[in-house]
């Protein structure tokens, strides 16, 4: 027999707040340092693109709760486009979040904890070669990754409350671990407020405009994975309250957590030097010079502890998305079928490992440097944000299409607040793609990939 329903709302906010802190809180604030001294940004506007950052973020999920509260179903945002607009918006973006968002979310943190696993375990690393054979090199960090995921995942198929559990632990786990950074670094009087010196660009153009919009690409990434406990909305409890005050409190913490830690960071470094950070590692290289020695083993295991966590949270939820596609008949046979004694999408969860551990091996995902990293970050978040922008707007599409569509939740700010997240989301897509016209480009590729599958699956379906 299934188990009952067992999200609360501190499940559903920890689900939100332990999968958007992974490892972009950690690496990206160096990546933005760089645009931001490379584009003549000024030390403030680096501080400013996690605020917009994370208004942006509120905005969706405040628009996203009316939605949520209105149809409660395991699918979330699948749901939401495909009432919206066609099932062909809905399968495109559970195309894409299966192909990169998801499944390369899960492969590239797992890579990055089983990269900081080497800092206490030697013997893992990315040249410590476990098997080759001919142009097949398989490393400790990948198979560390993976155990990662198998393990997640193994233990996600028991149920609910197994994954629940596992996850309100990491997630108190890596909280505890930024509050101690954030209260040392801020508290120990080594730092220079001068450092946020100059406060804004010197002059505001096209140049300083994408310059800004790429770095926001890349604090969006770190935002990132706020919407994903609406694709198991039927399993929480009374989801019409809990799911509107998760998204709120969820968001509105990450975002009061980003923005002190970046704070933090540039009390401490100047942005010249947050930028020349070897490997991206800022948290690593403030957590020196505020707790000495032992911070980089403070900082490695903060680090283990929320990717974990961050992996655990991408693991959890993307199934459920993936079985209501199935349902319709528009994903992989079998992904529909939900387990009898837990009443978790079993073979969605191992289609998901599958996909992410062919990720991990082919490398494409792995630790390749800055580049690859920073490049990560942008298609990726490109392609969210405009599924994103296309749901909120949606907004209006349903409020018109089923205007009788119970809605326990209202949008705060309807509809001044989803108009704002979607012509700031316009805005800063089109400069994106100005400034990183290559990985916008790729995202939105990824994008249109998924329209032949979409043809050959809805004929089948017919």
């Amino acid at each position: 027999m299934a188990e009952p329903k067992r999200l609360r709302l501190i499940d559903s906010t920890s689900i939100i707040v332990g999968t958007m802190i992974g490892s972009g809180i950690f690496l990206a604030p160096a990546l933005i340092a760089g645009i931001a001294v490379e584009g003549r940004l000024g030390a403030g506007s680096f501080l400013g693109i996690w605020l917009i950052g994370g208004l942006l973020t509120l905005c969706g999920a405040l628009s996203f709760a009316e939605l949520a509260a209105a149809m409660p179903r395991d699918g979330g945002q699948y749901i939401y486009l495909r009432e919206a607009y066609s099932p062909m918006w809905g399968f495109l973006y559970g195309w894409t979040l299966f192909t990169i968002i998801q499944c390369g979310f899960i492969a590239a943190v797992a890579i990055g904890f089983a990269n900081y696993v080497g800092v206490f375990l030697p013997t893992v690393g990315p040249r410590q070669i476990i098997f080759h054979a001919g142009w097949v090199s398989i490393s400790a960090v990948q198979v560390v990754a993976i155990l990662l995921i198998c393990g997640l995942t193994w233990a996600n198929e028991h149920g609910l409350r197994t994954a629940s559990r596992t996850q309100n632990l990491l997630t108190a786990g890596k909280l505890a671990a930024l509050f101690v950074l954030l209260v040392v670094a801020l508290t120990g009087g080594r730092g220079d407020w001068r450092h946020f010196q100059p406060l804004a660009p010197a002059a505001i153009n096209a140049a300083t405009m994408a310059a800004f919009s790429v770095g926001l690409s890349k604090a969006l990434f770190a935002y990132d994975s706020w919407n994903i406990v609406t694709f198991l909305a039927a399993e929480t409890r009374e989801p019409a309250k809990t799911l509107p005050r998760a998204l709120v409190l969820g968001t509105a913490g990450v975002t009061l957590i980003y923005t002190l830690a970046n704070l933090a960071y540039l009390y401490i470094l100047p942005i010249g030097t947050a930028a020349a950070v070897t490997g991206q590692r800022i948290a690593a290289a403030v957590a020196q010079i505020t707790l000495g020695p032992a911070g980089v083993f403070f900082i490695a295991a903060a680090i283990v502890i929320s990717t974990a966590g961050c992996v655990n949270g991408l693991v959890f939820t993307g199934p459920w998305l993936y079985q209501t596609m199935a349902r319709d008949g528009l994903f992989f046979g079998g992904a529909e079928k939900v387990d009898a004694n837990t009443g978790t999408p079993v073979r969605s969860l191992r289609y998901q490992a599958l996909w992410a551990v062919v990720l991990v091996l082919t490398g494409s995902f792995g630790s390749r440097g800055a580049a690859l990293y920073s490049d990560l970050l942008t298609f990726t978040s490109f392609a969210s944000l405009f599924f994103n922008a296309l749901t909120v707007a949606g907004l209006f599409i349903l409020r018109r299409k089923q205007p009788d569509l119970p809605r326990p939740y209202r949008a705060a700010g309807y509809p001044f607040v989803p108009a704002l997240y979607v012509a700031m989301a316009a805005f800063f897509l089109f400069f994106i793609a100005v400034g990183d016209p290559r990985n916008a480009g790729f995202g939105a590729l990824l994008i249109v990939a998924g329209v032949p599958f979409y043809l050959r699956w809805s004929r089948r379906r017919g």
